[in-house]
């Protein structure tokens, strides 16, 4: 058995951590966006994005609560304001309310994004031999990918 509070096992926390705060930041400006669009859609495909977009936004707020949770649980403090989001997401927020086709577009891309920040998550899990922290990091790939692929639908 590992001992633990070893510099190097704080290490390996402390770097699993780090890239959970990441996947933090980018799942709730994604959140954010989405719930954005959801307010703000209009045109022929609305109902139906309209209530995609809340199915998506529900499962990122429940995803956002999991993955602070995960940080804590690793010892760490989770980020927990825009500023601190702003530093360290990859997602961007919007900025404007684009038409409904762009909405998708946009979101597409960000979901792929969410995908490669809960990657590394897994690797930097691997790596610690956090099996809880890559099992977070497996299923929030499978969520963001099914996301991406429900919405590119749309554009076919």
């Amino acid at each position: 058995m590992a001992k633990q509070g070893t510099s190097k096992g704080l290490s390996k926390s402390s770097e699993v951590a780090a890239a959970a705060a990441h996947l933090l930041a980018d799942s709730y400006t994604l959140y954010l966006k989405t719930h954005n669009f959801h307010w703000n859609v209009t045109g022929p495909m609305f109902t139906t994005l309209h209530t995609l977009f809340m199915t998506q936004y529900t499962e990122l707020s429940l995803a956002v609560d999991e993955i602070a949770e995960r940080i804590r649980a690793l010892g760490q403090m989770a980020p927990g304001s825009y500023t601190e989001f702003e530093k360290l997401a990859t997602v961007r927020e919007a900025v404007k309310v684009p038409k409904a086709e762009d909405m998708i577009k946009i979101l597409v891309a960000d979901h792929t994004t969410v995908a490669a920040t809960a990657r590394d998550l897994v690797a930097a899990a691997e790596k610690a031999g956090d099996d809880a922290s890559a099992d977070l990091g497996v299923r929030r790939i499978d969520v963001s990918e099914k996301a991406a692929w429900m919405l590119r639908s749309h554009l076919e």
